[in-house]
């Protein structure tokens, strides 16, 4: 038995290894990828933008290059012209004081002592990935997502700011390429950012923990999967019940909204206090600020006693359901719009970790992202499930 367990331990120390290298072994892949098609851009930008080729020269010099090297792949005229659009997006970080990437440089005679002094340059020129050091530069950030990541940023983020952004995020949360332009032009997080009133400052002790929270909750939330319009209901219709029945049937798409960390504890989950029953609409627990997050569906304007509303729940969660090595929980109230200049100013006073943010549907979006919308029957049935549910009550 004694040898079972050991033999057991020797699995897991060999294949975390294993595992490891492989992590190691793919960065380093991607990283002499990256250096590789920066180094490409720039030769290709150097001799089109200089006119020393003729029309029709990546065209050309694409075919060439699958009929020199049969199997080739990632080569054609839309990744040169992609190399090329890389570069020169960082080209302007490239020198005075340039940091060379590790290992990323490589001379081209130590390939081949037969090439000629001519081609050896230009391969070596092509061999280096060099970006200046200047202050909060995402370096590692930067070398750690795929190509393809960088190319969906640059098509969708203009301002560079705005790329470094998308950057930092694909590191951290690795959202799928298919994802990306969404996250970039309908959620639009970079402009979202730290902009939803709140007291977290004010109430949470750890300034460092205040800010993470802060940049953690955008202002405004686009809940594309509910379709208020395709249901063919007007907004005095439609209560919280049906946006929140939306929001567990597409969890999955809710909790990306915030990014990792976030674990979905239940909707009405019930309490009684005193002999009063509390139903706290969806209760998340943030592994990242180590709390419960409490979100109200508020399917209107914000008012005023939606914060005391949610002050009593977090003082009930923080008195009979929050242990002892967590931090108090945090609420947010989303409603469809609010004055926040005004909410930011009446939530002073609460001494519970609050936010007010809104949300958009997607009978208010440009008809162009409705594609994003799941089957209108799909709604339909949830709505019919929820009125259902109501008439029982």
């Amino acid at each position: 038995m004694s040898n079972i367990k050991e033999y057991q331990s020797a699995v897991d120390v060999i294949k975390t290894a294993i595992l490891q290298s492989q992590a190691r072994a793919a960065k380093a892949v991607n990283q002499e990828q990256l250096a590789l098609y920066y180094g490409i851009g720039r030769y290709i930008s150097m001799n089109t933008r200089n006119k020393n080729w003729g029309t029709g020269a990546i065209e050309t010099i694409s075919k060439q290059l699958r009929q020199d090297l049969p199997g080739l792949r990632g080569f054609g005229v839309s990744s040169l012209k992609n190399m090329r659009i890389f570069y020169e997006a960082w080209c302007m970080i490239e020198p005075n004081s340039p940091i060379g990437i590790g290992e990323l440089s490589g001379k081209a005679s130590e390939a081949t002592e037969e090439s000629n002094e001519s081609i050896d340059s230009q391969v070596d020129t092509i061999r280096q990935l060099q970006l200046a050091n200047f202050p909060d530069f995402p370096l590692a950030e930067f070398l750690s997502i795929s190509f393809t990541h960088h190319i969906r940023i640059l098509e969708n983020a203009k301002d560079t700011d705005e790329r470094l952004f998308y950057i930092r995020y694909c590191h951290n949360y690795k959202p799928n390429t298919e994802d990306l332009p969404g996250i970039i032009k309908k959620q639009d997080l970079y402009h979202h950012q730290d902009k939803m009133p709140n007291n977290f400052l004010a109430t949470i002790p750890d300034y460092k923990q205040a800010y993470r929270a802060i940049r953690m909750f955008k202002d405004e939330y686009l809940l594309d999967y509910i379709n208020v319009e395709e249901l063919g209901m007007h907004d005095e219709d439609v209560d919280e019940r049906v946006i929140e029945s939306n929001i567990v049937h597409n969890v999955k798409n809710f909790i990306m909204t915030f990014g990792r960390g976030f674990s979905f504890c239940g909707s009405q989950v019930h309490f009684d206090k005193l002999g009063h029953d509390h139903w706290i609409d969806l209760l998340f627990f943030c592994r990242d600020l180590n709390r419960t997050v409490v979100f109200e569906l508020k399917n209107g304007g914000f008012k005023v006693g939606y914060l005391a509303q949610l002050s009593a729940y977090l003082r009930i969660l923080n008195d009979d359901d929050r242990r002892s090595h967590e931090e108090a929980p945090i609420g947010i109230i989303l409603c469809k719009h609010a004055d926040k200049e005004y909410a930011g100013y009446i939530m002073q006073d609460f001494k519970q970790p609050m936010g007010v943010a809104t949300y958009k549907t997607a009978d208010e979006m440009d008809p162009e992202l409705l594609k994003a919308l799941p089957p209108k029957e799909e709604l339909q049935r949830v709505f019919e499930g929820s009125s259902k549910k109501e008439e029982t009550e």
